[in-house]
């Protein structure tokens, strides 16, 4: 796990999809949990208000905070924020205690899940408020409300209406981003709404840069998104190819010579990821072949993902 100062100092501002996933208290995570092969998680009204159910009760026993969540026929996507280090077992209930009551419901046997759930850390606002407006956007996208407000099993309504309901999702963490006023949040999140349903969106499970597109355009359409970007001293930062990165990651472990990734991002990433995987600073600056000094200031500069 990346060390917690590098997130308390300010240093790592985007993790995607983060294989080894970061757990502790007040890290902001979009979570991604999809059915086996071709399998559908819900079936029925019934399913998803049981899912419904297992979201606020997690909510109160973990003491999770949900900010936005869609629930899709074959997936899931929650945007979240934990109080403890209990990521594990919060999403090891909720996913674990659903899928034992499908398969009884269904008179099922094996793996609801395809794998355990996917996460994406993220410490940047523009970026917050992205990952929501991609997860309300889902339904429209795949072709299952014209627009995301229509949709049933989603918290959008309570973004956009000046008369939802109190409940367990949070969207108050969103809308002060946009205003102070309740209301005005909501009529500029709207606003953003209509012009993400203009945008051709890709599925983030396919493309790890889905959200980076959804971000970079949006970036250039809206005042809002332009000046939270702004904060971080620009557009949205490229991704690296994760696949190498860990490529790199793996030769570095098993002692093997090899040069540093040519974009500083990706230095500095695979520099903080191998601290998360126990190497001393002194270590990772002698199989690197550059000079402590260096590496510090690579570490000391914000983290551009």
């Amino acid at each position: 796990m990346i060390a917690l100062d590098e997130f308390e100092n300010g240093r790592v501002k985007r993790i995607f999809r983060a294989r080894q996933k970061i757990n502790a208290p007040g890290v902001m995570s979009h979570i991604i949990q999809r059915a086996s092969g071709a399998e559908r998680l819900f079936h029925e009204e019934d399913d998803y208000l049981e899912m419904l159910a297992r979201l606020k009760k997690v909510s109160e026993t973990h003491e999770i905070e949900f900010i936005a969540f869609v629930l899709m026929p074959n997936h899931v996507h929650l945007l979240l924020r934990q109080s403890e280090a209990n990521l594990h077992e919060a999403m090891r209930e909720l996913f674990s205690r659903y899928a034992r009551r499908h398969n009884k419901k269904y008179e099922r046997k094996g793996h609801l899940f395809g794998s355990r759930y996917r996460q994406a850390v993220c410490l940047d606002d523009a970026y917050v408020l992205t990952v929501s407006l991609y997860i309300h956007l889902n339904p429209v996208r795949a072709g299952l409300a014209v627009q995301p407000t229509d949709y049933r099993w989603s918290s959008c309504r309570l973004f956009t209406e000046s008369t939802a309901p109190v409940s367990f999702v949070s969207p108050e963490n969103i809308l002060q981003m946009l205003s102070r006023d309740s209301d005005e949040g909501k009529d500029i999140y709207r606003e953003m709404l209509k012009e993400g349903r203009k945008l051709k969106i890709g599925e983030v499970i396919e493309d790890r840069r889905a959200i980076h597109k959804l971000q970079s355009r949006l970036t250039r359409l809206m005042p809002q998104i332009r000046q939270l970007t702004a904060l971080l001293g620009g557009d949205p930062p490229q991704h690296w190819n994760q696949a190498d990165m860990e490529k790199s990651i793996a030769a570095f472990v098993e002692g093997k010579i090899h040069r540093l990734p040519r974009k500083k991002e990706a230095r500095q990433y695979l520099a903080e990821q191998l601290i998360s995987r126990g190497f001393t600073r002194k270590e990772i600056a002698q199989r690197l072949g550059v000079s402590r000094k260096t590496l510090y200031n690579l570490l000391t500069k914000p983290s551009a993902c």
